[in-house]
Formats: C-alpha cells, sequence, structure tokens
C-alpha cells in the first residue's frame, strides 16, 4: 500500500523533466507501461497517452525532438510508443515509432559499428546509450521489420562485452572512447577508470528488456545475450551490501568515505533480475528471492518520510564523462554528484522494479 501511495502521488503531481523530448521522463513512462502491462491498470496508460498525445503530429513528427542534435538518450521516451500504439491503434504512434527509427539508422558510430553517445561525447560508448536504444531497437526489429537488424543490435552487445568489460572484477566500465583522446579514458584501452552503480543498472536493464522484445525462435541469439545477462547477475551479486542488500555509488568500493548505497542503480538491479526470473531467464527458485530482497530494502531504507510525503531518497542526480576536464570518472568525481530524492530516473526504475515484483507475487 505503501508503494502504491508513493506511485500515485507522484504520477499526480509529476512535471515533465525538460521541454524537451528526454531521456528522464522516458523513465516515467516506462515505469507506468511495465505497470499497465502487469496490472492492467488504467491509470498507467493514460499517464503514457496524456504524455505522448500533445507532442505527436498525425505524420509521426514528434514535435518537441531536438532534430539539431544527435542524441542517443533521445530513443529512451520512444519506448512508450509501443504500448500506445498497441492499445489504441492510432496510426501516429506507429508513424512515431518509425521517425526515430529512421533517427536511429543515421546516428553515428564508431568504427566496429556501436552508436556513439552524443555530438558532444563523440566516439564514446556509454552503458547507458544501450538502455536508451537497444531495447527500441529490437522491439522495432520484432515487429515490424521481420528481425533484418538482429545482427547489428548482437554485434554491439559483443563489442561493449569486448571492450568494456574486467572479467577479474565481473563488472563493466561506464564508458569506452575509442578515439582514446578524453581525459578520463586510459590512452591504451580507452576505458574509464571506475563502475558507476547506475551505468550498471542500465547495461542490466537493457539486456533483460532486449531478451524479452526478441523472437524467442532465434535460438542462437537469446542464449548470447542471455549468458551476458547472467555473467552480469552474477558480477553485480558480488559487491551487494550484506547489511542493507543494496549497492554502492560505486560499486567496488564501499570503504572509501562518503560512498553510499544508491537507489536507482539497486532499483535496476532488483528489476533486471526479477523480469529475469519472470521470463525464465534466471531460476526463479534460486533468483526471485534476490530481486525481491533489493526491492524491500529500498523500501525500507529509501522510502522514507518526511514533513508527512513519501520520498525515495539518495538517488545520484546525474553522472556522466566530461566533456573535456569535468567529469573525470575518478571516484572522487561519482561521489561529489549531487544526490536528490524523486529523482525520475530513480523513480522510474522503482516502478519497473515494483511491476517485476507484482508479477512475481501473483503468477
Amino acid at each position: 500500500m505503501l508503494v502504491s501511495e508513493y506511485i500515485d502521488n507522484y504520477l499526480k503531481n509529476y512535471q515533465n523533466y525538460k521541454p524537451h523530448w528526454n531521456y528522464e521522463d522516458g523513465c516515467v513512462l516506462m515505469g507506468c507501461r511495465r505497470l499497465y502491462e502487469v496490472t492492467g491498470e488504467k491509470k498507467y496508460l493514460d499517464f503514457i497517452i496524456r504524455y505522448l498525445e500533445p507532442v505527436i503530429d498525425n505524420d509521426g513528427t514528434i514535435k518537441n525532438y531536438e532534430t539539431d542534435k544527435d542524441n542517443i538518450d533521445s530513443f529512451n521516451s520512444g519506448k512508450a510508443l509501443f504500448i500506445a500504439y498497441k492499445e489504441t491503434g492510432d496510426e501516429k504512434y506507429r508513424k512515431a515509432i518509425e521517425f526515430l527509427i529512421k533517427r536511429l539508422m543515421a546516428h553515428p558510430r564508431i568504427k566496429s559499428g556501436n552508436f556513439w553517445h552524443k555530438d558532444n561525447y563523440p566516439n564514446q560508448v556509454w552503458l547507458d546509450g544501450l538502455y536508451m536504444a537497444q531495447p527500441l531497437y529490437m522491439e522495432y526489429e520484432t515487429l515490424f521489420n521481420d528481425k533484418k537488424n538482429y545482427d547489428d543490435i548482437l554485434n554491439q552487445f559483443k563489442n561493449v562485452r569486448k571492450y568494456m568489460f574486467n572479467k577479474e572484477k565481473g563488472l563493466y566500465y561506464h564508458g569506452y572512447d575509442d578515439a582514446r583522446i578524453q581525459l578520463w579514458a586510459d590512452k591504451e584501452t580507452g576505458l574509464s577508470k571506475n563502475f558507476w552503480l547506475r551505468s550498471i543498472g542500465w547495461y542490466m536493464m537493457s539486456l533483460i528488456d532486449v531478451i524479452d522484445a526478441m523472437s524467442k525462435e532465434m535460438t542462437e541469439y537469446c542464449n548470447y545475450f542471455c549468458s551476458l545477462f547472467e555473467e552480469a547477475v552474477s558480477g553485480i551479486l558480488r559487491y551487494q551490501d550484506n547489511e542493507t542488500k543494496l549497492f554502492y555509488q560505486v560499486v567496488d568500493h564501499p570503504e572509501v568515505q562518503g560512498n553510499y548505497t544508491e537507489t536507482s542503480g539497486s532499483a535496476m538491479i532488483a528489476y533486471s533480475i526479477m523480469k529475469a526470473c519472470a521470463i525464465g531467464v534466471l531460476d526463479r527458485e534460486k533468483y526471485a528471492v534476490k530481486g525481491i530482497e533489493i526491492f524491500d530494502s529500498i523500501v525500507k531504507y529509501k522510502l522514507i518520510l518526511e514533513n508527512g510525503s513519501l520520498k525515495l531518497s539518495d538517488i545520484c542526480s546525474v553522472a556522466g564523462l566530461g566533456p573535456g576536464k569535468e567529469r573525470d570518472g575518478s571516484i572522487e568525481y561519482y561521489l561529489s554528484e549531487k544526490i536528490v530524492s524523486d529523482d525520475s530516473k530513480g523513480v522510474g526504475a522503482f516502478m519497473m522494479a515494483y511491476s517485476q515484483k507484482l508479477l512475481l507475487e501473483n503468477a
């Protein structure tokens, strides 16, 4: 009841994160999509339609899209278009998906084929970007394009595994600079210095949502993605805090002063594990309890009563790499970013995780 009350109030009072089409709003839209898919409660679909309706033209143009920028983040909100089209049958939502896919196909790439992050982060792959674009790409390919570009999606994940995974730690680095010129990047490997929790959360959500969206008839592809996910789960669970069952902002350095158990990344991991149990990627008997305990710990430690209102606390406001001398990828940098409450990135992931808990408990 506490969680439902918090989500209802949050949605009731929600104001768009930015005036233009943005990924932060997309996190809340995806929280609504997942809750609608699990519960069938119309209030979640209504939120999505209220958001989309004013900004989608009949020809599918997204009116407030920043068409002068190549920004991988801008694809995240597009995932809500699939449920809008499915439930309303309005062709403008299908056309808006095509609008985004056309932009995605023209998006700049690094030499080995991955979409790069943004115009002002050229030749860079961040884990964040996998979640922003790949599930949308996979859902489109499965539903509307006869799976023609599955190999492209597969290749992009293979490259991330090749270039960004630390086998000893079992973790993925936040960023990779293919040009090896950024100040935060190792001159030999191109890698950033540390393991940021939310970036790993983005990665795990990207994998499980891609698996969910793909055709299960494509067994070889599905097996590869499942193996990546199982490896990522095995890696991150090594760093779970014994007391709170949550995960630290800088994942592998709980001993550093100022490090803290961060809410958004922990919620993303909870969502990913529980969803993997629900769709048969992970053994339910073994792992469902893990996902549920992470979610329940977020409720216990992070959903707090403040001045008579519930707040979802300890969310990292934002973190990135560069440009220039800014945001150098050090431990000190990640711990210097503002810690906030009720940010859409954390609440959206919390909603997604809650949907999967409801699904597991009611199955």
